[in-house]
């Protein structure tokens, strides 16, 4: 009868997958190096490298069997690095905007106005940041969907569901009457 050949003393056999504490402690350094590279920001840089392991642990059942489990993670940190730019462009574009308002061009608001504006904040908290930028920065789907960095299928979504519970909530308060 032939014996399996044992690992070295304590050590995992050569066939065993990477545990993916040892990826990490070897790879986290430079990750952390590409994110700091891409976002220009140590603390960005941080977060983007923490997103990617914590995407990694989740997947690494599946990650430890690919040849370079590092180029993947490298590659979520780089899609996280774009997003997060487009996201960051989007909403200086936005504050710039808003900036250069006139503030005598401003109208006060009226009741309903206010109204309205309550029952956007009583929405959940998707559907009122797609509500909002949608109308009152007047950013397209697309824009939207940059700026929370989601499809633009959910902000139709969002778009559509807010409109519906808005219609309804604002519907009820005209009947409560004032």
């Amino acid at each position: 009868m032939l014996e399996r050949p044992e690992a070295d003393e304590g050590g995992p056999s050569p066939d065993a997958p990477e545990r993916f504490e040892d990826f990490f402690v070897r790879e986290y350094s430079k990750v952390l190096a590409v994110a700091t590279a891409l976002s220009a920001n140590r603390w960005a840089a941080e977060d983007l490298t923490q997103e990617a392991f914590l995407a990694a642990h989740a997947d690494w059942e599946r990650l430890c069997s690919y040849e370079h489990p590092g180029a993947w993670v490298r590659r979520v940190v780089a899609n996280k690095a774009v997003s997060t730019f487009r996201r960051r462009r989007a909403e200086a574009r936005a504050f710039t905007r808003w900036w250069l308002l006139d503030r005598d061009e401003v109208p006060d608001l009226t009741r309903s106005d206010l109204d309205f504006w309550r029952a956007v904040r009583s929405l959940p908290g998707r559907q009122a940041q797609v509500i909002v930028l949608f109308y009152l920065e007047d950013l397209s789907v697309s824009e939207v969907a940059d700026v929370l960095d989601i499809s633009t299928g959910t902000v139709k979504r969002h778009l559509h569901r807010g409109r519906g519970s808005l219609a309804r909530t604002l519907d009820a308060w005209q009947e409560e009457g004032p």
